[in-house]
């Protein structure tokens, strides 16, 4: 039996985009963001990974993409 537990993941945003579409819930601007994060075990990071968020540029909500 193996227990692992996760101390933290710290967020970065390595880069900001303008995406096309609009927020389905006030109408605002639709901002891309790269987000690199490293989940670490007792402050040793395991793996780096760079996922890609959706934000609206008025409410500040994140958007879920469907693909």
């Amino acid at each position: 039996m193996c227990l692992v537990v996760v101390c933290d993941e710290p967020e970065r945003v390595v880069a900001t985009y303008q995406a096309p579409g609009r927020c389905p819930y006030c109408g605002g601007g639709v901002v891309a963001a790269d987000v690199e994060s490293a989940p670490r075990l007792c402050y040793f990071p395991l793996c780096f990974r760079i996922r890609r968020r959706f934000y609206c540029s008025l409410c500040s909500r994140r958007l879920v993409s469907l693909a």
